[in-house]
């Protein structure tokens, strides 16, 4: 699978599974599928609570550790220096490793110095807890802030983004600051199976409108984590690698 270099120094599958709203036994079922189809890249985040369901997962896939790239998040009222490293703590208990791959502040909060929450990430990187760093949901001015708060490299920036939602200015942004830029909810919420030119399109490319959306959006060096937790899903959007779209 194509990997992104990340400004960190390590790299992260294009193609993740998305977790949001997938718990229990149902998200257990899911990652454990993901990972038997081939995907080795998990975005999770500890407002989600299914980093257990995730982690018991990994456990009984068998699979390396050192294989897998793992994305968490700190929700946004826990920014604070401690409960950062608290919230850290808790989300390797619950994944059952020892080290997060990608960490992201899940939102921005106006009432805590982003200079607070980066020290905190400073240390986890420090103690060799987090490899690397990102933000979710800034906007430019966010990252702008961001980019002069830490001395680490803001290594991903994960942001709403689809057909229709082109965040042009913020990807602007991300791409000249080298900010990787991670689609969540990249199928717009379903919306890209009523589109008629998904549909048209996806027609003479003989794929789904929802693994053309995908190849869209990767053949921008955009990173996607679609939500899926049936087989045919999961398989179908593993698919969209294969799909070529010219310019």
């Amino acid at each position: 699978m194509k990997s992104i270099k990340l400004k960190s120094g390590y790299s992260i599958p294009i193609l993740g599974l998305g977790t949001w709203l997938v718990t229990g036994r149902e998200c257990f079922d899911a990652v454990l599928t993901a990972l038997e189809c081939g995907y080795t890249h998990i975005d999770t985040a500890s407002a989600y609570e299914n980093e257990d369901d995730i982690g018991k997962a990994i456990i009984e896939s068998g699979i390396e550790r050192s294989s897998l790239f793992l994305t968490t998040k700190i929700w946004y009222q826990k920014l604070r220096f401690n409960d950062v490293i608290e919230q850290c703590k808790q989300s390797l208990d619950k994944l059952r490793t020892d080290y997060i791959d990608l960490l992201l502040i899940h939102w921005p909060n106006k009432f805590i110095p982003l200079q607070e929450t980066f020290d905190a990430f400073e240390r986890l990187v420090e103690e060799r807890k987090v490899r690397s760093i990102g933000v979710s949901n800034f906007t430019i001015p966010h990252l702008q802030e961001a980019l002069k708060s830490t001395v680490l490299p803001i290594a991903a920036n994960q942001i709403e983004f689809h057909p229709f939602f082109f965040q042009k200015e913020v990807l602007d942004f991300c791409n000249k600051n080298d900010i990787a830029v991670i689609a969540y909810s990249p199928l717009a919420h379903g919306k890209v199976f009523q589109s008629d030119i998904l549909k048209s399109i996806a027609n003479q490319k003989k794929c789904e409108p929802s693994q053309l959306a995908l190849a869209w959006l990767m053949q921008k060096n955009i990173i996607v984590i679609p939500k899926a937790s049936t087989e045919e899903h999961i398989k179908s959007n593993l698919e969209s690698l294969s799909i070529v779209l010219n310019d």
